[in-house]
């Protein structure tokens, strides 16, 4: 490897963008692979990285090193992938030939089995699973913002050793576990919320702060846990409260919870779910790989989750532009009636 080990940022979308541009902007050795807008927006821009807590930095357009083609890929020491999950097989077949021997690659994407799938296509080298667990939004003209607060968290492996200097320079940390499963899953039962949060069509801190979208999620993840329970899998504690106590949480009067759940509401007041961007954007999102993930493992183990279930159905209606101006206490009352019609 060499002294300043080379990353490239596979998917330079809004999350690639941001975590590669805070590494660059703070010395790391970065380059970038992404489709042709994003290049020509980087290309004539430069980087802008901020945060909701007053970072600032930028990448002058003439040092960052972008292009759409792989060719990037030989030299990496390490690998951030970072496209949607629906592209990850893709992007296997794309590293596969050119990754040099020793090349080690993080799946920092939504959804469970995306490390799984890329080591299926990448025998010989090491694929670790990573989570991005704040939330990034393209503001235009390279700028890149981060509305809420986390470090990247990654599975535990003697091989990030010589990376994790340059991740907590930027700003970024690299927090390892030895069971990403656990922290995968926590992260999951949180971006439930990208699915009502899209059908709010409310910034984040805007739907959180109102008890029926809250209740909404409740049900959602109260249904998740129980699916989890039922296969024997537990979720990492990522907050002060345990997972089965947080729809507790989110059910209780705005006033109790915006006491209690200060750092809940610690969000950017602009920021929205990536799901909410993908409608608005008119691109297919991950609710197969959020809400269907509950669906496929209640399926797996012999029960339903129709609450998911139903959230799913909606994205979908969405992205085929039958997108419904839903009100907190409307989609309560067709989640619960899902539920209802489940058990009858």
């Amino acid at each position: 490897m060499a002294s300043t080990p080379e990353v490239v940022v596979f998917g330079a979308g809004s999350i690639g963008c941001y975590v590669g541009g805070r590494l660059a902007a703070t010395g790391a050795t970065v380059r970038f692979i992404g489709r042709e807008r994003v290049v020509a927006e980087v290309r004539a821009h430069g980087l802008h990285l901020t945060d909701w807590q007053g970072a600032d930095l930028k990448v002058p357009a003439a040092d960052v090193r972008i292009d759409t083609g792989p060719e990037a890929l030989s030299t990496a020491d390490l690998v951030l992938v970072t496209v949607k999950s629906a592209a990850t097989e893709e992007a296997g077949q794309t590293l596969a030939p050119r990754l040099k021997p020793g090349a080690i690659v993080i799946s920092f994407q939504n959804g469970l089995h995306n490390a799984a799938v890329l080591r299926g296509l990448l025998p010989g080298h090491t694929v670790l699973t990573g989570m991005v667990p704040f939330n990034v939004a393209a503001q235009g003209q390279g700028h890149f913002h981060a509305g809420s607060e986390g470090t990247l968290e990654v599975e535990r492996h003697a091989v990030l050793a010589p990376f994790v200097e340059a991740f907590t320079r930027a700003g970024l940390g690299l927090k390892q576990h030895a069971d990403i499963v656990a922290v995968q899953w926590a992260k999951l039962l949180f971006n439930l919320n990208n699915a009502l949060n899209a059908l709010a069509n409310l910034p984040l801190k805007e739907e959180l702060s109102q008890r029926a979208w809250r209740r909404c999620l409740a049900l959602a993840q109260g249904e998740a846990l129980a699916v989890l329970g039922r296969a024997g899998v537990k979720p990492a504690k990522l907050t002060p409260l345990p997972p089965g106590l947080i729809p507790v949480l989110l059910g209780s009067p705005d006033a109790v919870f915006g006491v209690l759940a200060k750092k809940m509401l610690a969000i950017d007041p602009k920021a929205r779910s990536s799901m909410w961007d993908d409608l608005h954007a008119g691109r297919k999102t991950e609710v197969d790989y959020l809400n269907g993930e509950v669906v496929r493992l209640a399926h797996q183990h012999g029960v339903s989750a129709p609450v998911n279930a139903r959230l799913v159905e909606l994205i979908r209606e969405a992205e085929g532009g039958q997108r419904r101006p839903w009100t907190g206490e409307a989609l309560l009352a067709d989640l619960k009636q899902a539920e209802l019609t489940n058990v009858s």
